[in-house]
């Protein structure tokens, strides 16, 4: 079965890099990846990408290039987050309140279709804007 690895694990600082790895795939499977969060106002945000595994069935965002037919294509290691786009035209993506993350939530799906294939694995990841014992004080 196929699993996301997230480095930092479950949560990292918005402007922290962010690894992202699928394991458990196929030899040289096609798959399309999503990423998807909801602003403070309930506004969804996409991005996708296609991607094809490894020979040992390891998709490293790292490594592995995205195929054109995405929202973006190329070596981008970070491409599923600043790709983001709101479904609702001319929707900006803006943060109001730093105590609250950001919730991506990462999905992989079989194939290169139009329509999402069959979801092989997803996984959430929060981003924080603020570290761990950090406060934040109003003036």
């Amino acid at each position: 079965a196929a699993t996301i690895r997230f480095s930092p694990a479950a949560r990292s600082l918005f402007d922290e890099p962010l690894a992202i790895a699928v394991q458990g795939l196929g030899p040289r499977q096609q798959v399309t990846l999503r990423a998807s969060l909801r602003d403070e106002a309930g506004e969804l945000f996409e991005a996708r990408a296609r991607y094809q595994a490894a020979e040992d069935g390891e998709l490293d965002l790292a490594r592995c290039p995205a195929l054109p037919g995405g929202s973006f294509s190329g070596l981008e290691p970070m491409g599923l987050l600043w790709a983001l786009q709101p479904l609702r035209p001319f929707w900006r993506l803006v943060k109001k309140d730093v105590r609250t993350p950001f919730r991506l939530q990462l999905e992989v799906f079989e194939g290169h279709g139009d329509g999402p294939g069959q979801l092989l694995a997803q996984a959430p990841h929060e981003r924080v804007f603020l570290r761990d014992g950090v406060r934040r004080v109003p003036v």
